[in-house]
């Protein structure tokens, strides 16, 4: 058990994030699952594009159906016809994260630049001279009392509505650069907060913060963290998909993964590193070229999860990091790439590409 303590904000400011998307984008581990490939994924451009062209690594529906995109061009809204840049004439930053709060306020996190809070009317810029733990954001969470959480390159902030306080993970880790990045956050059923970083993961009870592990062995370098609806926690990262129910703990991969999804189902969506030999047993993302090393987007089928080999599709099979899946309303399934967003319907994988206004 490790305590954590707040920090002040001279704090010193980690690499940007690209290094991050740099280090995930390194040579891949063999997958323990077998790919079922019945699912044929087509993938189709629509034209006139001007949509995000940048690497896009975070996506989100609001409760009007509109998709919020982070891309390092900026941050952009889908109205189910044409995008928008809502921060081409605000910022110049590479955006990194997106949330639409339970108030309807967008909260914008770049890399080097902060947070940007936008009320529908204008936008408000926090930095660490504003409190901020550090101006690299990588994830955003809102917790059950409306409190926004924020993810950060030197710790976590937690920002109240008018104050932030801030959290600095493992001090020991500060002797390795970026060991203090947080990755994702969650608060579970129970009201206990789960912290992935860079370097080990924690839970917090409210008090005390606690490094949670297996058989002795600390969980390292999680990048992404859920709670499925039957209250148990997932975990991905260089260690692969690990799913906790309280008392035992599940392996399904070994592969690093960027990504973790339930979708409205209770299917288990996961972004995942592809090894050499399998990726060359492939076809290409667009289902023609032969597949070098890679990313794939694969789905574990909720009905199957008990079972000691779940049944496994794999969608889409691609060069360079998957970041950020959605399950939006109408049951498609939305993804960022190095090169833009995708959309699978189930049938047809379509990079979205329509003109903005």
């Amino acid at each position: 058990m490790n305590p954590i303590t707040p920090i002040s904000n001279k704090m010193i400011k980690y690499a940007l994030f690209l290094l991050l998307v740099i280090y995930t984008s390194c040579s891949g581990q063999n997958n323990s699952g077998g790919a079922n490939r019945n699912t044929k994924a087509e993938t189709n451009a629509l034209s006139a594009s001007l949509g995000p062209k940048g690497i896009v690594r975070n996506i989100v529906q609001d409760r009007k159906g509109n998709i919020w995109i982070a891309a390092f061009d900026g941050i952009f809204r889908y109205d189910g016809k044409s995008f928008t840049n809502v921060t081409g004439k605000v910022s110049s930053a590479q955006f990194f994260s997106v949330l639409v709060d339970s108030k309807g306020i967008l909260w914008c996190g770049s890399m080097g630049a902060g947070v940007y809070r936008y009320d529908g009317k204008s936008f408000k810029n926090f930095t660490t001279r504003d409190g901020l733990v550090n101006d690299n954001v990588s994830c955003i969470y809102e917790d059950k009392k409306g409190n926004t959480w924020f993810g950060t390159g030197g710790g976590a902030s937690l920002y109240d509505g008018h104050s932030f306080r801030n959290f600095k993970m493992d001090a020991g880790l500060q002797a390795l650069p970026g060991r203090n990045d947080v990755n994702a956050m969650l608060e579970d059923k129970t009201g206990r907060f789960w912290f992935a970083t860079s370097g080990k993961t924690y839970v917090y009870d409210g008090k005390i913060f606690s490094v949670f592990s297996h058989k002795g062995k600390p969980f390292t370098n999680v990048r992404t963290i859920i709670e499925d609806k039957k209250g148990k926690i997932w975990l991905g990262g260089a260690d692969g998909v690990w799913r906790y129910n309280g008392r035992t703990f599940t392996n399904f991969s070994q592969a690093f993964v960027g990504y973790i999804l339930e979708d409205h189902k209770g299917n288990i969506w996961t972004s995942a590193e592809q090894a050499n030999s399998q990726a060359r047993a492939l076809s290409g993302f667009d289902g023609t070229s032969p597949a070098k090393q890679g990313w794939a987007l694969s789905r574990y089928d909720g009905k199957t999860l008990a079972d000691q080999k779940p049944g496994l599709t794999q969608i889409a099979l691609k060069e360079g990091m998957i970041c950020g899946i959605l399950a939006a309303n109408d049951g498609s399934i939305w993804f960022g790439s190095v090169d833009g967003v995708f959309r699978y319907d189930g049938h047809v994988l379509t990079q979205l590409a329509v003109r903005s206004r």
